[in-house]
């Protein structure tokens, strides 16, 4: 095929704001970067370790943190199958879902949350997500690191992912665990009017009914598969966003995945500072971003 004049300017024209929305937003960390000033990293998104990015970053700027980790669903290394189609479910299978045991993963949890409660400011709040296979150890991890427990809320799938065989409950639901530093914080923010927008009835219960990420909010990679397993739906970023925090706020995501937490904070007038490792979620983000007003 032969591209003219016009179709290869269009084509530079794509290759250069790709080129400068990558220049605003996005941090590549190096051994070499000993520490983040918080201007230097707002509203914007850190290719790297968030172990490693953590600790450079100072402590007590935070307003607000959200935690999508890793669920370790204990998936069996098999393709599971449709049974009556015998087509390829596609599920979690990443290697980032992956451990060796359950003291590995807790490890993990507990070195994450706390790198995350030191950058945490004292009146901050935390959100974590994850499903019954993991959220029961992470809720003791945070008790035991002393964070104080407010809400969990009930995220309750209109469309979960069926359940083919039959010898089980259908899984429709995530839980979000929503705490403080420690028993004697006071002064957070909570949004009442939006929690009763969006509970059960007109008393703001902690019970959020909407469907998964599907349709043209998924984002696909070049085979138009799903890029990321567990992306999360844009309205369930809204109310965690609107219910806990404030316009102008600083919000941190420090496993971002394909950015949904970032992208919704800046469509709500918040700040963000994302921390995500893989190459293929950060292009993602970029991909994202690419028509916000971000570069205004």
């Amino acid at each position: 095929m032969m591209w003219g004049k016009r179709e290869k300017q269009k084509m530079n024209n794509l290759f250069e704001e790709k080129l400068e929305l990558k220049s605003k937003i996005l941090i590549e960390d190096t051994p070499q970067k000993q520490e983040y000033s918080l201007e230097e990293i707002k509203n914007k998104v850190i290719l790297g370790d968030a172990f490693k990015v953590l600790r450079k970053i100072e402590k007590e700027v935070f307003d607000m943190v959200f935690i999508d980790p890793p669920y370790f669903l204990q998936l069996p290394n098999k393709e599971l199958k449709r049974w009556r189609v015998k087509t390829v479910v596609e599920g979690v299978n990443d290697e980032w879902d992956k451990f060796s045991s359950f003291h590995e993963y807790d490890n993990f949890i507990t070195m994450l949350l706390t790198e995350v409660k030191r950058v945490m400011k004292p009146t901050a709040t935390i959100w974590v997500i994850a499903t019954y296979h993991s959220i029961f150890r992470i809720g003791k991890i945070m008790q035991d690191l002393g964070f104080w427990i407010l809400n969990d809320v009930i995220w309750v799938k209109t469309n979960p992912m069926p359940n083919w065989l039959g010898v089980r409950f259908t899984n429709a639901t995530e839980t979000l665990i929503w705490a403080v530093k420690d028993k004697s914080v006071k002064k957070y923010t909570f949004n009442k009017e939006y929690a009763k927008k969006f509970g059960i009835g007109k008393i703001g219960a902690n019970v959020w009914t909407l469907p998964i990420c599907l349709g043209a909010e998924r984002l696909k990679d070049e085979k138009g598969k799903k890029l990321h397993s567990t992306q999360k739906p844009i309205e369930l970023l809204k109310r965690v966003i609107l219910t806990s925090t404030n316009e102008g706020d600083l919000i941190l995501d420090p496993v971002a995945g394909t950015g949904t937490t970032g992208y919704v904070a800046h469509i709500l007038k918040r700040n963000f500072v994302m921390i995500e490792i893989n190459q293929k979620y950060v292009n993602g983000i970029l991909e994202r971003f690419k028509y916000s007003h971000l570069l205004s």
